[in-house]
């Protein structure tokens, strides 16, 4: 498959920024004391919170718009 240089780049951040938001989620839950109704038990827990807080939707939408502009462009 031939790829944009920019489509590339959209794609390939997306999916780190993503996955970053991911691992810091698990850690969140599993490593850093877990997380109640009241937010995590610890301040590592709350900086993770931070961190997923930021990537998640971040990561989301760069790899929609990447995935987007893959497939649109394949229209025209």
């Amino acid at each position: 498959m031939n790829l944009a240089p920019d489509t590339r780049k959209l794609l390939t951040v997306g999916s780190a920024i993503l996955l970053a938001g991911i691992i810091a989620a698990l850690l969140m839950i599993s490593v850093f004391g877990g997380v109640t109704r009241q937010g995590p038990h610890t301040n590592l827990g709350w900086m993770a919170l931070i961190v997923v807080m930021g990537c998640l939707p971040l990561g989301f939408i760069t790899l929609l718009l990447g995935v987007w502009k893959l497939f649109g462009g394949r229209n025209s």
